[in-house]
């Protein structure tokens, strides 16, 4: 009978694994073949197998999975996750299909949700629920999370206090290495799911240093905390997100404790917490050099309208500008039709270099690697690349102009006007964010409107005006 249940659990354990292997890519994606399962299960109302295929994949994956179904779907496969999973998958859902849940799942059940996560995020799925159903869920929490997710809360959107989680590992600085792993064992239960220091603190729970958890192991056991512990990185608990990113970047942090302007010691910030602000901020960056924001998978259509059409009105401004210049020579391009044919090159190429310049500037603004203090060196360097680069694509093109037309003076013309517009383009690009980030603004969001008039009012003058002072 036993050799029987022992081959049961073998066959048990084998599917999953197939199931494993089955669910994500090499790209770690869900297989489109994995998705159309559950789907044919839920239809089914299959919920064993169902439950079977969701038990195979990490909550990540199972929230992944929640964003490829339509809203009926996800209704189907929520009662099929308990309050642990459910908890993990929440903090990896995106923002619209989580509010969408959660208006679903009844407090109770949310509460044994975020009881089995991290402060830190409890208080961002508690964020998103509406007020009366904030104080429902709330109220049943026990006494001490319900404090913590409340205070986490009460700091602003995007700083080290909402980022932060208030469960850490503390020592006194006159304990030795024995007393911390004794105190420690003995309170396991308190401790944080995922540690990497113990934080020694004076008596006014200020920390003064910190002992790596790698440091400690290998410690005798009469020494001293305050003999081991290193130096610490503290953090302001009103610094924003991306300052405390930066931080961790510069001095390869993997956590940092969380200080009260008093000084005091209010919680700690983990790297796997620093990934996410990470990718976000890079996202948020990538977005708004386009002028877009994130429409995600379900994202709304007038919002995603509203957040782009500002900027199209304003380039639209900006493009009645630059093609103002063509007007001003309507009776050269009348006496000269194809100047009407190469002006857009010399304009698009320049749009082109400026990009790739504005892209390295805002990167480089982003990451602290472009200030006042390098900058004159970063434009003159922008500003050589620039000249390059027009004058090796004016001999290329202006060959091709000539084989083309067959005319000298319109081939001087075309590249002259393409160095300057390419000189300019590279100047511009590296210019324009930095005068943004010096005025307060987000150089991301509105650099490349004003590079792209620039480029093209520079391309039509120069091409137009040096071909009237030649052809004509």
């Amino acid at each position: 009978m036993s050799r029987e249940l022992a081959d049961l659990a073998d066959d048990e354990t084998d599917r999953e694994e197939d199931l494993e292997d089955l669910a994500l890519g090499e790209d770690y994606a869900l297989n489109p073949q994995f998705v159309s399962m559950v789907v044919d299960a839920a239809d089914r109302g299959d919920s064993e197998r169902l439950r079977e295929l969701l038990s195979a994949l990490h909550p990540a994956d199972v929230a992944d999975l929640i964003g490829f179904l339509a809203a009926d779907y996800r209704e189907v496969i929520l009662p099929h996750l308990d309050p642990e999973a459910l908890a993990e998958i929440l903090s990896e859902l995106d923002y619209e299909i989580r509010e969408e849940i959660l208006e679903s799942v009844s407090p109770e059940t949310l509460a044994k949700a975020l009881g089995e996560l991290d402060s830190d995020d409890a208080a961002d799925v508690v964020e998103d629920l509406e007020a009366d159903k904030r104080a429902q869920v709330l109220a049943a929490l026990p006494e001490t999370e319900r404090a913590a997710i409340e205070s986490a809360l009460s700091y602003g959107e995007e700083t080290a206090g909402r980022l932060m989680q208030r469960e850490v590992v503390a020592a006194p600085q006159f304990w030795t290495v024995g007393q911390a792993i004794d105190h420690f064992r003995r309170e396991s239960d308190d401790l944080p799911e995922l540690f990497f220091d113990v934080y020694v603190v004076d008596p006014t729970y200020k920390p003064v240093g910190a002992v790596p958890i790698s440091t400690l192991l290998r410690a005798k056991r009469d020494t001293p905390l305050a003999q081991i512990m290193e130096s610490l990185s503290e953090i302001p608990v009103d610094m924003d997100q991306e300052e405390v990113a930066y931080i961790f970047d510069k001095y390869h942090l993997i956590s940092a404790p969380v200080v009260e302007p008093g000084g005091r010691l209010v919680g700690q910030i983990t790297v796997d917490d620093i990934v996410g602000v990470i990718q976000e901020e890079s996202r948020e960056d990538i977005l708004a050099l386009a002028g877009v924001s994130d429409g995600g998978r379900h994202g709304d259509v007038w919002d995603m309208v509203r957040s782009r059409l500002p900027w199209l009105l304003l380039n639209t401004l900006t493009a009645a500008l630059a093609v103002s210049v063509i007007q001003a020579f309507e009776a050269q391009i009348a006496q000269v039709v194809t100047l009407a044919v190469l002006m857009p090159i010399v304009a698009s190429l320049g749009g082109n270099g400026a990009t790739q310049t504005l892209t390295v500037a805002v990167r480089a603004l982003a990451s602290r690697e472009l200030s006042a203090v390098n900058a004159l060196r970063v434009v003159n360097r922008e500003m050589i690349v620039g000249l390059v680069n027009g004058a090796v694509l004016a001999t290329v093109t202006s060959l091709a102009v000539y084989l083309l037309f067959g005319d000298v003076r319109l081939c001087i013309a075309f590249a002259a006007a393409l160095v300057i517009n390419m000189f300019v383009a590279s100047v511009a690009g590296a210019v324009v964010p930095l005068a943004l980030d010096r005025m307060g603004r987000d150089p991301a969001v509105s650099s490349a409107v004003f590079v792209t008039f620039v480029t093209d009012f520079t391309g039509f003058f120069a091409f137009l005006g040096i071909a009237a002072l030649i052809l004509l």
